[in-house]
């Protein structure tokens, strides 16, 4: 199927309704069969368990407790940089902001505002900064963690399609990031040599039954359909540079926001290159 008629589809499908059915599916504790659809993913993708902290898959009551399953202690070392790999993936893009513009791929740009539910005060701040989009594979570990230590501002949740994440439809659904639904995590550094603040959007896909963080649990369902906020200004909730901050179920993409002069990316990364929580993403400065 070519490119265009691939993203054509996704058009046509019911997204809604299949994330839906896929969420209960994921979430269904149906012993044999679940083994044997575990057993069938881990083959057809290639997911190493090894590294999980529980390798045997009979043990997994759900396919959603097999997805988000954690990793072994020190499957993932944290690299001596000021800002780590949030995820396991692959970078889909990165690089600068241009004044309030995203690159999404060829073609395809996208606003900061967009992206954060049409926050224009929230937005400003980024103008001209840095960013990047972690795309997570079926066949990735699903748990997001902090680049750098960073004490929680606000959770914004912005309803939105759920068009696939792939590279495919990155390449072929204009504004692709800031249509689909997203949850969207407002941090403030705790270094004083990093400026602030930084954002990290988990943004949802076909068949992605929800997200959650660890401050609140499980974000959607609900679907209100319409934008919903949490504020944290009298709370102290600070997660430290490589503690988990959220999940998928099911996987999707992470795009990253931080303002100018914050951060200058470690000259390894390229787009489409492998990625795996904790190492180096960069120091903090320009670019």
């Amino acid at each position: 199927m070519s490119e265009r008629l691939a993203v054509l589809a996704q058009y046509l499908l019911p997204k809604q309704a299949l994330t839906r059915l896929a969420g209960r599916l994921a979430g269904a504790e149906a012993g044999a069969l679940t083994t044997r659809v575990i057993r069938w993913f881990v083959g057809r993708y290639g997911v190493n368990m090894s590294e999980a902290a529980n390798p045997d898959i009979a043990a997994y009551k759900s396919f959603n407790e097999f997805f988000t399953r954690p990793l072994k202690e020190g499957a993932r070392e944290l690299a001596a940089a000021d800002f780590v790999c949030p995820v396991d993936g692959a970078i889909s893009q990165f690089g600068a902001i241009e004044r309030d513009q995203i690159f999404q791929a060829k073609g395809h740009r996208y606003s900061t505002a967009a992206l954060l539910g049409g926050d224009r005060e929230l937005a400003a701040r980024f103008d001209n900064g840095a960013f990047a989009t972690l795309y997570l594979s079926p066949r990735d570990y699903h748990r997001i963690h902090m680049p750098c230590a960073g004490r929680l501002l606000r959770m914004i949740h912005v309803p939105g399609e759920l068009f696939s994440v792939n590279p495919t439809t990155a390449r072929g659904v204009p504004g692709l990031f800031a249509r689909n639904e997203r949850v969207v995590c407002v941090f403030e550094p705790e270094s004083p040599e990093i400026r602030g603040p930084f954002v990290l959007t988990l943004v949802g896909a076909t068949i992605v039954g929800s997200m959650a963080t660890v401050w609140h649990g499980i974000v959607n369902p609900p679907r209100p359909g319409v934008v919903r906020e949490w504020r944290y200004d009298e709370q102290q909730i600070v997660l430290k540079q490589g503690e988990e901050m959220g999940r998928f179920l099911l996987g999707s993409t992470v795009v990253m926001l931080f303002p100018k002069d914050s951060l200058a990316f470690h000259p390894d990364w390229a787009p489409a290159r492998a990625v795996r929580m904790g190492e180096a993403m960069g120091a903090a400065g320009g670019h």
